[in-house]
């Protein structure tokens, strides 16, 4: 697990995920075999390695990652890093053969994403790419309600994400300084146009084309001892997307923006014969024969409460944190050894989306997508 000292990577797949399977004996496949994990923290820092797995009962770290790869013991590679280091990590581990878990963007550009999804191929090596937000409770129940056909046709998505993330001078700042610096990898649309990629394909439809305006909002912020430092990279991103089937999805991402929803990010959905609110957990819906009638009148106050309206879609299972599960289910297409939708070439997608919604904003101008291959 390279990288597991790191926020994501000690929070959502160390202690929620790894741990977690480890901490309850593991899991059974579907034939009632158990499937156990023993993690190998690897970093740089070898003094909070030591901590963590001194806290959490681990036996194995390092800070020699050529080391661990060269090992047979250890056959999955966990890559968590900051995105900077990712791709030229993932490569030493395909010529190790290792088999691959990694977080997303896979590099920092489409050409290299893909190279190293054809280096896998090449190498026979499997791979799998984070798609946490499918496995969130709330956008579970979305695909529940797709898959009913509630919606009918699909006409729109409105997707709302963000938070203020504070600049660092009179209160620490919520994420690194890293963000913030395009120069270091860091922007939103990098972080985020892959996660809205992976959501908008395999919820709605692929996506043919990207509008995307960015903006750096905050253009200095403090950063993790307290420099002042110049944002070059940006902070909010308002993205239109044309999806395959007609729809149109329209999602604004920001950490420039104060919250009044329900829930940290929120996808509306608009269809002939019903609507839905989803976010990380809950989900609300209304029907086309449960539709009020508004009639615009900016004469008079709208008495109707439109909230009332909505009903909530029932918790009708539970589930588990969204990054176990997705390790669960990659675990046993490993121990299983069959094909895992995830792969390299998906996330490879979700960075030809990060790369034209730069180019968009960039020139100003709608940016289609061809359909990409590893021939």
């Amino acid at each position: 697990m390279n990288g597991a000292s790191g926020r994501m990577g000690y929070r959502q797949h160390l202690v929620r995920s790894i741990l977690a399977i480890r901490d309850a004996g593991g899991f059974e496949l579907s034939d009632g075999t158990k499937v156990t994990v023993r993690p190998l923290l690897v970093g740089r820092n070898e003094a909070k390695l030591a901590e963590i797995a001194a806290e959490h009962g681990i036996e194995d770290y390092t800070t020699d990652l050529d080391a661990a790869l060269a090992d047979p013991k250890w056959e999955i590679y966990g890559d968590f890093l900051v995105t900077k280091a990712r791709a030229t990590a993932l490569k030493k581990a395909i010529a190790a053969g290792k088999t691959i878990y990694t977080e997303k963007p896979t590099a920092e550009s489409l050409e290299e994403s893909l190279e190293i999804a054809k280096l896998a191929k090449e190498a026979g090596v499997k791979a799998g790419v984070v798609h946490d937000k499918l496995y969130l409770p709330g956008l579970q129940k979305l695909k529940r309600l797709i898959d009913s056909g509630f919606f009918g046709r699909i006409l729109s998505v409105r997707g709302e994400f963000g938070y203020w993330v504070f600049e660092g001078d009179w209160q620490p700042a919520q994420r690194p300084s890293w963000n913030y610096r395009a120069e270091d990898g860091g922007g939103i649309i990098v972080d985020m146009f892959p996660h809205w990629n992976y959501v908008l394909e395999n919820l709605f439809g692929s996506v043919q084309s990207v509008y995307a305006k960015a903006a750096t909002h905050i253009p200095e912020r403090w950063d993790e001892q307290g420099e002042k430092y110049t944002a070059t990279a940006e902070d909010a991103a308002y993205g239109v997307f044309e999806l395959e089937g007609g729809a149109v999805a329209q999602i604004n991402s920001s950490w420039t923006t104060r919250v009044n929803r329900d829930e940290l990010v929120e996808f509306h959905v608009d269809g002939t014969h019903g609507s839905a609110v989803v976010g990380l957990f809950g989900a609300k819906i209304q029907e086309r024969n449960a539709t009020p009638k508004p009639v615009w009148n900016p004469d008079l106050e709208d008495t109707l409460d439109y909230d009332a309206t909505w009903q909530n879609v029932p918790t009708n299972e539970v589930f588990l944190n969204g990054f176990r599960q997705q390790w669960q289910d990659f675990l046993t297409s490993y121990v299983e050894g069959t094909d895992y939708e995830f792969d390299l070439l998906a996330g490879a997608r979700g960075m030809q989306l990060a790369q034209a919604g730069l180019e968009s904003d960039r020139s100003g101008s709608k940016v289609s997508l061809p359909e990409l291959s590893l021939d």
